[in-house]
């Protein structure tokens, strides 16, 4: 059995590998189609201002922008957001590093199996992920009803927001091991699927990330303009 086991590589995406945030281009790109109201942004204003300016967090950032999401998705028809969703990747999925990009090609030519864990929406990650030859593509899945429109509900939510717990049940699943296991994250909500693999990788992380990643010697890479440097 062992000997058919595939070695893993757990990527995040936003940040990570886009050059921005899915979600936040999807947030956007709903208000601009008039989908969502402009009163939208006032969810996020404050954090985004604050992450702008250097003087907040960007977890902070990125968790009322999916609370912005969430709170006025309900009732919005799944065919008008995937026909955003389309548009959103249409435009950005080449805005991607390099250094993360040409990495998940090289694990799959050595026949990594290669997940993808975002907490953007589960279709527009599908989207972006496809041209990239993800294995597997891990998203926040939104209930839809029998009408075709979101509910508003989440589904799995106490699995998602938990990439290590993604990470070990892809291990049961689908047959891998974490023998020779990379790992990629940005932010330290990556922190506890870092600690599992035998490679991880802090990419441009954040402060409180690269605090870790210097306690526990994990490797980090910044990539700025066409420079990648290796710390």
């Amino acid at each position: 059995m062992h000997a058919r086991q595939k070695k893993v590589a757990i990527f995040d995406i936003d940040g990570t590998i886009f050059r921005s945030s899915l979600l936040i281009e999807l947030v956007e790109e709903l208000i601009q189609t008039g989908i969502f109201k402009p009163r939208v942004r006032g969810i996020y204003a404050r954090d985004k201002a604050k992450w702008l300016d250097r003087k907040g967090d960007y977890e902070a950032y990125i968790m009322s922008m999916v609370a912005a999401f969430r709170q006025n998705v309900k009732g919005v028809r799944f065919a008008d957001f995937d026909r955003v969703a389309k548009r959103v990747v249409a435009l950005h999925k080449d805005r991607v590093y390099r250094y993360t990009r040409d990495l998940v090609r090289e694990l799959k030519r050595k026949n990594y199996y290669v997940l993808a864990i975002s907490h953007s929406p589960k279709a527009v990650v599908d989207a972006f992920c496809r041209h990239l030859g993800f294995s597997k593509v891990y998203g926040l899945m939104y209930e839809v009803d029998a009408k075709g429109r979101f509910t508003g509900g989440m589904m799995h939510e106490e699995l998602i927001f938990d990439k290590a717990a993604i990470l070990l049940r892809a291990l049961e699943k689908e047959c891998l091991t974490l023998r020779g296991s990379v790992g990629v994250g940005d932010t330290e909500s990556d922190i506890r699927f870092l600690k599992l693999v035998e490679q991880p990788i802090c990419f441009n992380p954040n402060q409180k990330l690269y605090r870790a990643a210097k306690r526990y010697g994990w490797k980090v890479v910044v990539e700025r303009k066409d420079v990648v440097y290796k710390m």
